[in-house]
Parts: structure tokens; C-alpha cells; sequence
């Protein structure tokens, strides 16, 4: 039973050393020279604020979790695209019915102005 996971212990013995010895080369080939704009604050789009209270715009996010939601509707696809040719007549038109429910959704959400970036 231990001889079956021999493959996965070698496979993360390899990774971890990659790993390393990327580490061990960005450190040693790197520079290491951090100016003022390196070291500065920045994430999702944006400068970071002052006030944490402070008011901003949430379009970013707002887009983002729309990708992310579109994203994983059509993941869906891959596993229906392999065992098409199990599925039958009824998953046709069940995915049908899910695309288009998906498109709508998506229309809706251009006409809303939900991907305007104005």
C-alpha cells in the first residue's frame, strides 16, 4: 500500500525542490535595489487609502465578481462537452436551457451598465 503513494512523494519532493531552487536563484541573480514606487501601497486597481472609512468606488469589484460568476457558469461546459455523446437529447437541451438562461443574465447586466467602466 505505501508503494502507491511513492509516485505523489516523488512528485512533491520534485516540486519542493523547483521551489527552492527558484527561491534560491531570484535571490542570488535578483538586485535587491527597492525604490520609493517598489515599496509603495497598491492593490486592487488603486492607491491605497488614508482613512479606512473613506468612501470608494466599487466598480472594480463589482466587475471582478462578474467574471468570476460568468467564469464559473461556463466551467460548466467542459464537463458536459466530455460525456456528450452520454448525455442524450435531454442534456442538449438542458445545456441549452442553462446557456440561455446565462445569456440573459449577461445581457441583462450590459444593458444595467454593469461593465462600463465610465
Amino acid at each position: 500500500m505505501l508503494q502507491e503513494y511513492l509516485p505523489v512523494l516523488i512528485f512533491l519532493g520534485v516540486a519542493a525542490g523547483i521551489g527552492m531552487l527558484l527561491l534560491a536563484l531570484g535571490f542570488l541573480i535578483g538586485t535587491g535595489v527597492k525604490d520609493d514606487e517598489k515599496l509603495s501601497p497598491y492593490e486592487c486597481g488603486f492607491e491605497a487609502f488614508d482613512d479606512s472609512r473613506m468612501k470608494f468606488d466599487v466598480r472594480y469589484y463589482l466587475v471582478a465578481i462578474l467574471f468570476i460568476i460568468f467564469d464559473l457558469e461556463i466551467a460548466f461546459l467542459f464537463p458536459w462537452a466530455v460525456s456528450l455523446d452520454t448525455v442524450g437529447q435531454f442534456g442538449i437541451i438542458s445545456m441549452g436551457i442553462f446557456l440561455a438562461i446565462l445569456v440573459i443574465g449577461f445581457i441583462y447586466e450590459w444593458k444595467k451598465g454593469a461593465l462600463d467602466w465610465d
